[in-house]
């Protein structure tokens, strides 16, 4: 089936977004690679900031269906933890055309001054994804109510492992945070 105009606009914006930053990427930028005349951008959103907004969302889902694969086949707290990190390893394996760059998300956030909507968003995701170990690990008997102090720990090495990952561009870090983070896990 043909993409619509929506979609190549979001597909495009997303390349370019990750590859070259918010600010750095203008509106002709995006409709040349979609293909699309200028005026479907703003048949299909009212301005950047809702294709930024968009961009944000989409790659929220995109991760939480990554997370959601990796955790199908499993109800056991502690691969479910570890699939947090998978997840962020699938995502950072994706086919990148400039490189991988760290975290998209982190990487608007930074563009973005602190009382922006879309700063607001990303941070309801990252709290998403620490509720989420949270959760798995108040499921692990051992872990006896340190649930909270655990997840912040696990997400504080998750966070910078994806950020020395984006400035050196490979999943070594990610793959490190990973095995330090079943170590954690493995301990309890």
């Amino acid at each position: 089936m043909p993409k619509t105009a929506r979609e190549k606009l979001l597909g495009a914006a997303a390349e370019e977004f990750y590859a070259h930053g918010i600010h750095a990427t203008g509106i002709d930028t995006i409709t040349n690679r979609a293909g699309v005349a200028k005026k479907s951008m703003y048949n299909n959103f009212r301005s950047k900031q809702e294709l930024v907004a968009t961009y944000i969302e989409a790659r929220h889902q995109q991760w939480l269906d990554l997370y959601a694969r990796r955790v199908a086949d499993t109800t056991d707290p502690k691969e479910r933890c570890l699939a947090v990190f998978d997840a962020y390893l699938d995502h950072a394996g994706a086919d990148y055309p400039e490189g991988f760059r760290g975290c998209g998300l982190q990487n608007v956030a930074g563009e973005l001054p602190n009382d922006d909507p879309g700063r607001a968003i990303i941070r309801t995701h990252k709290r998403e994804i620490e509720q989420m170990l949270e959760q798995e690990i108040a499921r692990i008997p051992e872990a006896e109510g340190d649930a909270p102090h655990l997840a912040e720990l696990l997400i504080f090495l998750l966070e910078g492992a994806v950020q020395l990952a984006g400035l050196e561009g490979t999943t070594t870090r990610l793959i490190h945070a990973r095995a330090l983070a079943a170590d954690v896990i493995g301990a309890l």
